[in-house]
């Protein structure tokens, strides 16, 4: 790793560990900058994968007292994240190079439709929730089976890609019942702890992982991740909000070109 690269790392990964921390949508920054330093795409998955996990488990601990109530709820959803991550990464390894590079810049715009239209998708399914019979959670087998079933396909995309995981989660986590976005955050963010931490130790198990890229932009994301908690209080959220929608777009159509334009040319 060239002094250049492990500058643009470092900072891209200080930029997205301060996103996720205010809005959400770091993944748009650390992605590309990985590829941009010439690694391979599956490669850096892996990377970013391992490196935004580490950096998030952090703000796990903020949650101590919601997640105290969910014990159960826990337990229920981490057993369809388990596998789900499994098999996606385990789909993304072997996926040939060529087929996933023409898969990059679909995941890119879903990831960022996903982020896009999220306050949309997210207040839709509060509102579901808060008009269920006594606002209690769906408990029939069928219900159960399907909500579960639906977080085993979110935990199977977060293995093969992750980026809006999150966003995908909330949803999953409102048809369940709940309306409480801080419960809804807390078992969001433990939940997608679960799947990229056991699709980075697959990776790494796998050599689909730099570790020196990793380590430098776990610490990176650490430092941007509470230097974006400490300024959350001062930064409008809707400005941050724009500024990736803007770079997730704008680093879409970049990647469509790069993949079947520039390729073509």
């Amino acid at each position: 790793m060239e002094l250049g690269q492990a500058v643009v790392l470092f900072f891209a990964a200080m930029i997205a560990g301060a996103l996720n921390s205010v809005a959400g949508g770091g993944s748009f920054i650390s992605f590309p900058a990985l590829v941009a330093t010439r690694v391979p795409e599956k490669i850096a998955i892996g990377t970013n994968t391992t490196a935004l996990w580490i950096g998030a488990m952090s703000s796990v601990g903020a949650y101590r007292k919601e997640l105290a109530a969910q014990r159960k709820q826990m337990i229920l959803f981490s057993i369809p994240s388990i596998i789900g991550s499994i098999v996606g990464t385990q789909i993304l390894l072997i996926t040939p190079d060529v087929t996933l590079r023409l898969m990059l810049p679909f995941l890119l715009l879903f990831a960022t439709l996903l982020f896009t239209f999220s306050p949309r998708i997210t207040a839709y399914f509060r509102q579901r929730a808060a008009n269920a019979p006594q606002n209690k959670p769906q408990r029939n087998l069928i219900g159960l089976a399907l909500i579960l079933t639906a977080q085993f396909f979110v935990a199977a995309y977060g293995g093969f890609f992750g980026a809006g995981i999150g966003i995908m989660m909330l949803a999953v986590l409102g048809l369940y019942g709940m309306e409480n976005i801080h419960t809804m955050n807390a078992v969001k963010t433990v939940q997608a702890s679960i799947i990229n931490g056991i699709s980075a130790l697959i990776l790494i198990a796998a050599g689909q992982v730099l570790l020196a890229q990793g380590i430098l932009m776990t610490i990176a994301a650490i430092i941007g991740g509470y230097g974006g908690a400490h300024y959350a209080q001062k930064i409008n959220p809707k400005h941050v909000r724009r500024f990736v929608i803007v770079v997730g777009f704008t680093l879409t159509a970049l990647f469509f070109y790069r993949t079947f334009f520039q390729a073509a040319a």
